[in-house]
């Protein structure tokens, strides 16, 4: 790949996606392939009740750069991400979602931005002028109303939270990781809160995003779900100081 001096870690959480696992996970080892870098898979079945394991086993029992950890419980993504961290031996970091609704080629256009922008991280942003979207309207208007609650509670300089595929520099998520608490919804925020409390520099990339699902996972307990997360998110912020805690200590 252009521009990358070291190993790549993609980090894909899975839940129930037996039927398609396998062939996603030899859809991102040809893209990488093609880059030609240095990489490394870690997929993490979050607590499947198909066949999402086996079925990934499979794989990585034939490609060695292939790593398949189980979750015993669905306790949700940011937990699945966090324990495909402890796994990772990369320079880089990607967060890929397994539906592959974001396609992984995309991540070219990541680190060019990266290295042009001196950027630590780089997320993919729905609401980039230059995106391509194919998803409900529905989908839409609960990620706008989102992106304006966002914003007034904690003015980040960004215009999206929510879109699965981003890219880190190992460091920052190291030291990121170990503030983050929220297992499932708005693990997103909580990683971008600190990152930018921190003083990392965060770049917002394009995406093509093609959804194959009119909802995906988004019903009312994921929105509720995600309400809670965010407001803990605010009170930890703002109220109870709780990230400043890691100030002086966290390495």
């Amino acid at each position: 790949m252009k521009n990358i001096n070291g190993k790549v870690s993609i980090i894909i959480p899975a839940y129930n996606e037996g039927k398609i696992i396998a062939g996603n996970l030899r859809e991102v080892m040809s893209v990488f392939d093609a880059f030609g870098c240095d990489y490394e898979i870690i997929l993490v079945d979050d607590g499947s009740t198909d066949d999402t394991y086996p079925e990934a086993l499979k794989v990585s029992a034939r490609y060695p750069q292939v790593i398949v950890k189980k979750i015993k419980e669905n306790y949700g993504k940011g937990r699945a991400l966090k324990v495909g961290f402890r796994h990772a031996s990369g320079d880089y970091v990607v967060f890929l979602d397994a539906d592959m609704e974001l396609h992984p080629a995309q991540i070219q256009t990541f680190f060019d931005i990266m290295r042009l922008d001196d950027a630590d991280v780089v997320i993919g942003s729905k609401r980039h002028p230059n995106s391509k979207l194919n998803y409900a309207l529905q989908r839409r208007f609960i990620s706008t109303v989102y992106f304006f609650f966002i914003k007034i509670l904690f003015g980040l300089p960004i215009r999206d939270t929510q879109t699965g595929l981003k890219l880190f520099k190992y460091e920052v998520l190291k030291k990121v990781f170990p503030r983050v608490l929220v297992k499932a919804y708005g693990y997103d925020l909580e990683i971008l809160v600190n990152v930018h409390r921190l003083g990392y520099k965060i770049a917002e990339a394009p995406v093509v995003l093609d959804a194959k699902q009119r909802w995906g996972r988004v019903g009312f307990y994921a929105m509720w779900t995600t309400w809670l997360d965010t407001m803990a998110i605010w009170y930890r912020t703002y109220i109870l100081k709780y990230y400043d805690r890691f100030d002086n200590n966290s390495s």
